[in-house]
This record gives structure tokens, C-alpha cells and sequence, in this order.
């Protein structure tokens, strides 16, 4: 196995200058030149001969072949199909890297199904297998990978990610302030959120124009387990915090009406504590996550007459 190319500022201004293109901004090509946070992103990944591991962005293979060195199996994926050829110089003689030349979403909702097949085939190759996310992410794609990732059922342990800054403070926010929102709450009731590094442009080629950061997400199971219905639960967070300025109360009364009634709506916030003129944005995620267990019980309940089960 050679060893990994080194992914500095100069090899890369020559490599590109070499094959006669530029990085596209529309694909989120920034590419994570200072060599210790490199080494820091993968440390942290703390792989194991035991570990699957999904980058989702290869770039030039650098990264890859360093996850590579240590995991049992990599998928990688890359849309930009020069820099499949780039990489395949790299990562071409590594047998356990297997890379994925297409969109890693099929929606924004969803991962592309043979990106899940694949993940399923190689965490199924030996017993104890384990999935890691680990990837400098494009900006554009990194909320729903990320997102999508956690909805899955897939038994994943570890994920640390490059992303923008704004939506790291998005996903560590805490209720009462301006960043915290749905994904806040999504995240944090199924994982602990950690920002571990911030970013400066000068950290990558070309430079963004905005701060990044280094996120790490381990599972909290025993908050997954609080949670009666994940589906529900996010679809709850989305609509809910789709008017956050509003009271609570009346948002969910619209979202429910047909299915609920208010007098219902008025009993869940109550048994969990929450004031009839508390907004979305002030509630706290244990509370929000057992106002949806109780809107959601009650709606199946409200179906299940209505069927005459």
C-alpha cells in the first residue's frame, strides 16, 4: 500500500494545474490543506479493524486513503467525475476502498438507495461491524447528509464531519437563540453534538468565504429510546418550527386539525408542561420530544375510532 498523498496547497495548485481544470464552487470543492487537521479529523474518527467508513465528498483521495489505513472497508463517493479520476490515482491499489462515482442523495430526504445497499453489504461482511461517517463535507449537502444519516436504522457510532460554521452553532444551538431550530432538535435528542475545532478560510483551497468547523455526533441511545415515533417526530420539528415566531399552540392546532382537536393539543402541552404562549424556539428538546409522543398517541388513537379498531 503506498502511503497517503500529503494534500497541500501547492500539490493541489499543481495537480489541477497538471489535468487543466479548477476546483467547481458549485460542487463545494474546498479542499482541507493544513495537514494537522487532516491528521486531527481522522484521529478523531478513532477507526478500528472493525469500522465501516462512508466519506461522502473524495476530492483528490486524500483523506481516503488515510481512513483507509485503519478502517475495514471505506465507501467513498464523488459526483464530479474528474475528480473520480484524481483520486483513482490515489486509491486505486487499496482494496478495501470502494468509490462511488454519483450524488450521495437520491433527496434531500433520502440517501441514494445504492449507497444504502453498499453500506448494508459491507457492515454485513463481518460480524461486529460499525459504521462512521467521516468526511470534509460540501457545504450544500452537509445538513441532510448528516440528517439523514441519524433518521436511518442504520446502527452507526461516530460522526465527525468538516461543515460551515453557521450550521454548527445551528446543530448545538440551545432553545432561546436564534440558531436553534428543528435540526437543534433532531440532532440532540438522538446524539451528543460537540464543535470540536473552528476553521478559518486559510484552512483550504480555494478559500471559502465563510468560518467552518470540525462537528463530532456520537449516538445517545437512551434518548433515541425516549422518542415513540422518529418519522412523526421529525415531521413534527419541521412543520412545527416552520413558523417559530408564533404561539406553539396555534401552530400545532393547524398542523393537527384534521386529525385532532384543539382541546387535545390544549391537554399534551399541558401534561408536559409546557405554557399555552411558549413558541417552538423556547421549548427545550426533552419537551419537545415528549409533546410529540403525546400529540402522536393521540392522533393514532383518533384514527384507530375513526377506523372503529
Amino acid at each position: 500500500m503506498k502511503p497517503a498523498v500529503r494534500q497541500t496547497r501547492s500539490h493541489l495548485m499543481d495537480l489541477f494545474a497538471r489535468h487543466g481544470f479548477h476546483p467547481r464552487t458549485d460542487f463545494g470543492q474546498n479542499f482541507l490543506i493544513d495537514l494537522n487537521l487532516v491528521d486531527f479529523l481522522a484521529r478523531e474518527a478513532r477507526l478500528g479493524s472493525d469500522d465501516v467508513v462512508l466519506e461522502i465528498g473524495t476530492g483528490t483521495g486524500s483523506l481516503t486513503g488515510q481512513l483507509a489505513a485503519f478502517a475495514a472497508a471505506v465507501i467513498t463517493v464523488e459526483v464530479d467525475h474528474r475528480m473520480v479520476g484524481l483520486a483513482g490515482e490515489v486509491i486505486d491499489d487499496l482494496d478495501n476502498v470502494t468509490l462511488l462515482h454519483r450524488d450521495a442523495l437520491k433527496n434531500k430526504n433520502h440517501f441514494a438507495p445504492e449507497l444504502l445497499e453498499l453500506i448494508a453489504e459491507r457492515l454485513a461482511g463481518q460480524p461486529g461491524r460499525r459504521l462512521k461517517l467521516v468526511a470534509n463535507l460540501p457545504y450544500s449537502i452537509a445538513t441532510p447528509v448528516v440528517s439523514n444519516l441519524v433518521a436511518t436504522d442504520i446502527d452507526w457510532e461516530r460522526i465527525v464531519v468538516t461543515i460551515q460554521w453557521e450550521l454548527a452553532e445551528r446543530m448545538t444551538a440551545g432553545p432561546g437563540t436564534r440558531d436553534y431550530g428543528a435540526l437543534s432538535v433532531w440532532l440532540q435528542s438522538q446524539c451528543h453534538v460537540k464543535t470540536l475545532r473552528k476553521l478559518p478560510p486559510a484552512v483550504f483551497w480555494p478559500r471559502p468565504k465563510v468560518q467552518s468547523a470540525i462537528v463530532r455526533l456520537v449516538p445517545d441511545p437512551g434518548g433515541r429510546r425516549r422518542i415513540i415515533d422518529r418519522v412523526f417526530l421529525l415531521d413534527f420539528l419541521r412543520r412545527g418550527f416552520h413558523q417559530r415566531r408564533k404561539h406553539f399552540r396555534g401552530v400545532l392546532a393547524g398542523m393537527y386539525r384534521k386529525q385532532i382537536s384543539k382541546a387535545d393539543v390544549d391537554s399534551a402541552m399541558a401534561e408536559t408542561g409546557i405554557p399555552e404562549k411558549a413558541r417552538a424556539e423556547q421549548i427545550e428538546v426533552a419537551g419537545l420530544v415528549e409533546l410529540a409522543n403525546r400529540l402522536y398517541q393521540r392522533v393514532n388513537s383518533s384514527q384507530d375510532e375513526k377506523q372503529g379498531v
